[in-house]
């Protein structure tokens, strides 16, 4: 692999820049109601961006496109002449962003050769400091350039930072075929944040039996390992009358009991108490009236003995309240995905090494870390395809803070170029 790789040259990370700014423009948020009532992609908008994506990749010159009939992209991209007989590897991103914060009208900012200055945000009360954020300093430190919303959307790096890198290594292989590779396929996939984002992936395409997702955070994080992902659906049914004459147990307020439940959940097992391998419980959306009302949670752990505690946890305090205050309650336990951890570990056509190798030979610093979360690779992994997780650069996801550096988004080409070059 020569040296004029992406991160060294300006005009490669400026090509870079240029296609994230340009998806993160590019509204695809998901909807988490809709794709759990079966619509998939869950809005509208993903079509729009897989449209785009396909006309982007058609326009590299790539002959075998596919837009499936569920709006993932595919693309399968030849070897060289000579490497042919290479086993194909997969690349994978997520088209759409968390619905937790607005996607809509995205307005990036970039800052060439961060100072370090604290940076505040004209449509938002808020700022990012670097005093408070090790990863901003450590950006500033080396003079990056970063990029930020405008303060009243996210940025949209999970994942457009991810597709960006894809894309552009994909782009700087077909313009150098000096660089020798083997075949190798990409996917594009909708409804990542909704849980559902390989519900329907094209298994009788993928020629893969190793596949990277793109979609980490900092420089080096190289995640093999994720939470076991459960969801509890609870609904508690009370007794309705008219409040003026609820006294002596005529009414159940089922409202009451649902909150009583949340504020009887452990304090040590929030997601705002718990970081590396503690486990949590997480209530997310609150709905109903007296008669009855429901909560929906999300429970992630790294063993499964641990699920099994916080199904413990959920079914006990439930039934207890409900016993005490005359209400009913159904509990409904779901699995999201597992835990990719032991099937990688006991992979063996070398997808871990790999990847390890391509890291040290673009002299990145492997930081092995948990996935606090999951992503397709997850559930890709549960399918037979090992599939552990890139860094892409980007920080603060989900929320108006978020951002991305340039520079370990071009640091995550270069080990992909690495990672297809022979």
């Amino acid at each position: 692999m020569n040296n004029n790789t992406i991160s060294s040259s300006n005009k490669e990370t400026e090509n870079l820049l240029n296609r994230f700014i340009s998806y993160a423009k590019t509204y695809s948020q998901s909807n988490s109601d809709a794709a759990d009532a079966g619509t998939f992609p869950s809005t509208e908008q993903q079509k729009d961006f897989a449209l785009k994506l396909e006309a982007e990749l058609k326009s590299l010159g790539i002959e075998n496109v596919i837009l499936t009939k569920d709006f993932y992209i595919y693309a399968f991209i030849p070897a060289s002449k000579g490497f042919e007989k290479e086993k194909p590897v997969c690349l994978i991103s997520h088209m759409d962003t968390s619905e937790e914060t607005s996607g809509k009208d995205v307005k990036p900012r970039i800052f060439k050769n961060y100072d370090g200055k604290v940076i505040s945000y004209p449509n938002g009360n808020f700022i990012l400091d670097p005093a408070e954020d090790k990863y901003l300093a450590k950006a500033a430190l080396n003079k990056e350039t970063i990029i930020t919303s405008s303060g009243d959307t996210l940025l949209g790096a999970d994942d457009k930072a991810g597709i960006a890198e894809i894309v552009t290594a994909t782009e700087y292989l077909l313009n150098h075929p000096e660089l020798k590779h083997g075949p190798f396929e990409l996917i594009f996939s909708p409804d990542e944040e909704t849980g559902h984002g390989m519900d329907k992936v094209p298994m009788e395409l993928i020629k893969s039996k190793s596949a990277y997702t793109v979609d980490g955070g900092d420089i080096g994080e190289l995640e093999s390992e994720c939470f076991n992902a459960f969801s509890a659906d609870l609904i508690f049914t009370g007794k309705a009358c008219h409040t003026g004459t609820a006294r002596s147990g005529k009414m159940v307020n089922a409202v009451q009991v649902v909150s009583q439940f949340i504020s009887l959940l452990p304090h040590n097992m929030k997601p705002e108490t718990t970081e590396g391998y503690e486990p949590f419980i997480a209530p997310l959306e609150v709905k109903g009236g007296i008669e009855k009302a429901g909560a929906y949670f999300l429970l992630r752990a790294f063993s499964m003995d641990e699920i099994e505690h916080e199904k413990k946890i959920i079914k006990t305090l439930a039934n207890s309240i409900a016993l005490s205050s005359g209400a009913q309650v159904k509990v409904k336990f779901k699995q999201q995905y597992l835990n990719m951890k032991e099937k990688i570990a006991a992979d063996k056509s070398g997808t871990l090494k790999r990847l390890e190798e391509a890291y040290k030979a673009c002299g990145v610093e492997i930081v092995n870390s948990p996935i606090r979360g999951g992503t397709d690779g997850s559930r890709l992994t549960e399918m037979g395809i090992p599939t552990p997780n890139i860094f892409t650069g980007g920080h603060n996801f989900h929320s108006k803070t978020e951002w991305a550096s340039l520079n370990q988004m071009a640091k995550a080409a270069d080990i992909l170029i690495k990672l297809l070059c022979k």
